[in-house]
């Protein structure tokens, strides 16, 4: 059986992967056995850090809105009950800013779910 030497297609898969492992430090970007494996754990890592950072937002978020509802007196979950009775469609991330940025928009709405939560 005839040898085949695989030349041209390894040191292309071996600069490929050479290419995905700069910017690691040490050996880790220059010796190929052992860059192959940080890059295989970093493309996962990255496949689930995308899936994770969907989840830390949204706690953030909440962590966010509960922080600046509390200061009205009224906690997180009666005020998320009254928005969805009051049909007001603002999705957390927008909640979140109104309560960071626009400081009298936030007071008014909390104001108005408060003083419906109460009675």
């Amino acid at each position: 059986m005839v040898r085949i030497k695989r030349g041209n297609v390894a040191r292309k898969f071996r600069k490929k992967i050479l290419n995905f492992a700069k910017g690691f430090s040490g050996k880790h970007s220059r010796l190929f056995r052992v860059a192959n494996q940080k890059v295989f754990h970093a493309l996962l890592y990255s496949y689930r850090g995308r899936k994770e950072r969907k989840r830390f937002f949204r706690r953030l978020w909440i962590t966010r809105i509960g922080i600046s509802t509390k200061l009205y007196g009224i906690s997180y979950s009666k005020f998320i009950h009254s928005l969805k009775k009051d049909n007001i469609l603002l999705n957390r991330k927008m909640l979140s800013h109104l309560a960071i940025f626009d400081p009298f928009s936030w007071e008014s709405l909390v104001g108005s779910v408060s003083s419906k939560a109460h009675s």
